[in-house]
């Protein structure tokens, strides 16, 4: 099988550097000045995903997490992580160097006011930092008398020797066919929106919302087509985009310059200074908007409209050329993913694969469709107990023969039509009895999401305890989320809407999320199913309200050698044989005669 072109299973980060980095960052805050510095995993644009040049807490504690926050004080350090990360942090992370701490029992806030002292100056990047992120902090401060002091410059960079240079992938067009709706008439929504509102300018914080806006897509992220900038789009007149021309070659930087003035991104700071003393009122996302450029506005006499990004809520309704392209890639996705399914059956139980070798396979088959972009994020590939670890990343320093028992792959493709995203979890030899149980209790859950039917205004945090009940029953649970939004051939995270405890947006037809219950018995074996689904109206006789329900999108396996029956409901097992009819029926006329066959058998009727 080739080799992997899309991701990479190098360890780039060891607990080793944990110490000389930390040494040579208090070296650098004494000679500022300052006793102490915060350092989030985060980019100028707040994202999940960073850039190389901005992976400053993994330079600095070796965690290579995708949520985080240190702080390094003169005579101690501490690292902050949450469930998803506890075991992650300890494996990754020097605990001379760093004491690991819950981000969400022990928030940063809470350790600061317990070890900063009186007069003291600690030191954040305003840039990496929201609005609510620098109150936090300036309260925390304000409470020992300690003092919070924004940089001109990160500390970090100026120790990091061998800092990657910034991204400077192309920008691209994304065509129409894929966008469903043209830019200009994106641009005039979202000034109808800033009328409506009251305000005078929205600033665009978050790249995924300047993608969306302006139909571009680009490279600057790994496995999510970022073009990273910003942009300001007034109520009247041109929008602004500010991102390095070098990103434009003459055909898009034509185009896009009939949407926007192209200016370079040092250029922001004029512009918002002018909002400023225009009196104007901008509006800023909470979630993605930095404090620096918040206070710029305020400082030059605007008046910023901090809150939520009514852009996100459009961008998550999916129009009809994106459903149909969704639909399409999940078709493909699905193809691709059964005959992985097909070689693993086959080759598994010589127990000589290892979760790499299973990772390569699958995006070969992936990269057979000859139209993958990337694989929407690196693959969880999880065997034993590497499966009961939600976010584990396979590495060459990590990588597990996969022998009898559990096996669990999350994996997704970015196709220019669909962002796929789909987790099947197989056993290899016999299944125990209690694999059986905790299997079939999270296909319950499963099941019943996408059977719910729900009326407007249900939100997501109303619908996650419908993936629980089956495990609650028991005295069983799962830490994450159920369900996460998903763009259109952008992040495979997206918000607004999800479906967790802390999924309160409205659900609204053209929505979609994943479906992923799971269960995870630490240090042995872990379970999840996930598929994506779409919310969609349903017509039901004699209802007095308007009702919505999911549409399911991805189609592959459920491997039935992990079900027990005789917990299912006539419902369930109904809903797992359509399932299966319509997996055969989608993905079928897709995969070879051998494929085809095993899948047949695979798909049985229940």
């Amino acid at each position: 099988m080739a080799e992997a072109v899309f991701q990479t299973f190098d360890q780039k980060t060891t607990p080793a550097q944990g110490a000389p980095h930390v040494k040579a960052l208090r070296a650098e805050l004494k000679a500022r000045g300052l006793d102490g510095f915060v350092v989030p995993r985060t980019d100028e644009h707040q994202n999940e995903y960073v850039p190389p040049s901005s992976e400053r807490l993994a330079w600095l504690t070796g965690f290579s997490g995708s949520w985080g926050t240190a702080i390094v004080l003169h005579d101690l350090a501490a690292i902050f992580v949450d469930g998803r990360y506890t075991v992650q942090v300890r494996e990754q992370v020097n605990a001379a160097a760093f004491t690991p701490e819950h981000l969400i029992d022990n928030p940063p806030e809470n350790w600061l006011e317990k070890h900063l002292k009186s007069g003291q100056k600690l030191g954040f990047d305003p840039w990496l930092h929201t609005q609510d992120g620098v109150k936090k902090l300036e309260k925390a401060c304000a409470k020992v008398g300690a003092i919070l002091v924004p940089v001109d410059t990160n500390p970090i960079d100026s120790v990091w020797k061998d800092r990657p240079p910034v991204p400077l992938a192309q920008v691209v067009l994304h065509r129409p066919a894929y966008a469903g709706e043209d830019a200009h008439d994106k641009l005039k929504r979202i000034q109808a929106k800033l009328a409506a509102q009251g305000a005078d300018a929205v600033v665009l914080t978050d790249a995924h919302a300047v993608a969306w806006a302006f139909n571009i897509r680009g490279g600057d992220v790994g496995h999510t087509p970022l073009p990273l900038g910003f942009a300001i789009i007034p109520r009247e007149g041109k929008a602004e985009l500010f991102m390095d021309g070098r990103k434009f070659n003459n055909t898009v930087r034509s185009a896009v310059s009939d949407l926007a003035e192209i200016a370079e991104p040092a250029a922001l700071d004029r512009a918002l200074q002018k909002l400023g003393t225009s009196r104007a009122k901008v509006k800023f996302d909470a979630a993605s908007a930095s404090n620096r450029l918040i206070a710029m506005v305020e400082s030059a006499g605007g008046t910023p409209e901090v809150g939520p990004d009514f852009i996100a809520l459009m961008k998550a309704v999916k129009n009809s050329a994106e459903i149909a392209g969704s639909r399409a890639a999940h078709a493909r996705d699905g193809a691709a993913m059964t005959k992985f399914l097909a070689w693993f059956d086959r080759e598994a139980i010589s127990e000589k694969l290892t979760e790499i070798d299973a990772t390569i396979a699958l995006e070969g088959f992936r990269r057979e469709t000859g139209v993958l972009k990337d694989v929407s994020f690196p693959s969880i590939a999880g065997a034993g107990p590497n499966a009961a670890l939600p976010h584990y990343k396979v590495s060459t320093d990590s990588n597990r023969r996969i022998e009898k028992g559990i096996f669990l792959i999350d994996s997704g493709a970015q196709y220019e039509d669909g962002t796929t995203d789909i987790t099947r979890t197989i056993v290899v030899g016999p299944a125990t009895a209690e694999m059986k149980d905790r299997f079939t209790r999270v296909l319950k859950g499963h099941i019943a999401i996408d059977i719910a039917v729900f009326p407007k205004g249900v939100s997501g945090a109303q619908l996650d305890t419908f993936a629980r009940k089956a495990l609650w029953d028991v005295g069983l649970d799962f830490d994450h989320g159920t369900g996460h939004g998903i763009g259109s051939y952008l992040s495979v995270h997206e918000g607004p809407q999800r479906i967790a405890k802390t999924g309160v947006t409205p659900l609204e037809p053209g929505m979609m999320l994943s479906n992923e219950p799971g269960f995870y018995k630490a240090g042995q074996w872990g379970i999840r199913i996930e598929n994506l689904i779409l919310v969609e109206k349903r017509d039901i006789p004699g209802a007095e309200r308007e009702m919505y329900g999911f549409e399911t999108l991805s189609f592959a396996p459920i491997d039935l050698n992990l079900v027990e029956p005789a917990l299912l409901t006539t419902e369930e097992r109904a809903w797992l044989n359509a399932y299966h009819a319509k997996t055969r029926a989608i993905v079928g006329p897709l995969v070879d005669a051998e494929t085809m066959k095993w899948l047949e058998k695979a798909t049985r009727e229940v």
